[in-house]
C-alpha cells in the first residue's frame, strides 16, 4: 500500500499544507473584510480543512510509527500530533486562551520529524525490520 511506503512524505506534506493554511488564514480574513466590508467570520469550508489535515496526519503518523527504527521518534510524532489536535480543538471550542501562532510549533515539528524519520529512521534490513517492529 502506498500509505505504508510513503507515510512520512504524506505526513510532511499534510503538516506543511496545514502550516500554510494557518499562515494564510489571517490574510484571507483581511482580504475578505476589505472586499465585503461586512463579515469577518470564518467560512465553513475553511474550518473543515483543519479536520482534514488532522485525519490525514493521524494516519500518516500511525503508519510512520509502525516503520520507524527509533522509539523516541514514535513519541515525538505522537506528542506533536496531540499538540496540534489540542490547538485546533482549542481554536474551535475555546478551552484556554492561546496565541494564534501556537499552532506553528506542532505543525513545523511534524514536518521536520517526518522528514527526519524518512531519512534516518527507516529500516534498511528487511529481516531486522520484521523482527523488531512486531
Amino acid at each position: 500500500m502506498v500509505l505504508e511506503q510513503k507515510s512520512d512524505i504524506l505526513g510532511a506534506l499534510s503538516s506543511g499544507l496545514c502550516l500554510i493554511h494557518c499562515v494564510l488564514t489571517p490574510f484571507l480574513f483581511i482580504a475578505q473584510s476589505h472586499s465585503l466590508g461586512c463579515c469577518t467570520a470564518t467560512p465553513g469550508w475553511w474550518s473543515t480543512v483543519d479536520y482534514l489535515f488532522l485525519i490525514i496526519s493521524f494516519f500518516a503518523i500511525y503508519k510512520s510509527t509502525k516503520a520507524t527504527t527509533k522509539n523516541w521518534m514514535k513519541y515525538a510524532l505522537w506528542m506533536s500530533w496531540f499538540a496540534l489536535f489540542f490547538i485546533i480543538m482549542n481554536e474551535h471550542f475555546g478551552f484556554v486562551s492561546l496565541a494564534e501562532e501556537s499552532i506553528y510549533l506542532p505543525s513545523l515539528s511534524l514536518v521536520f520529524l517526518h522528514i527526519y524519520n524518512s531519512k534516518y529512521c527507516k529500516c534498511t534490513n528487511e529481516e531486522y525490520c520484521i523482527r523488531n517492529l512486531e
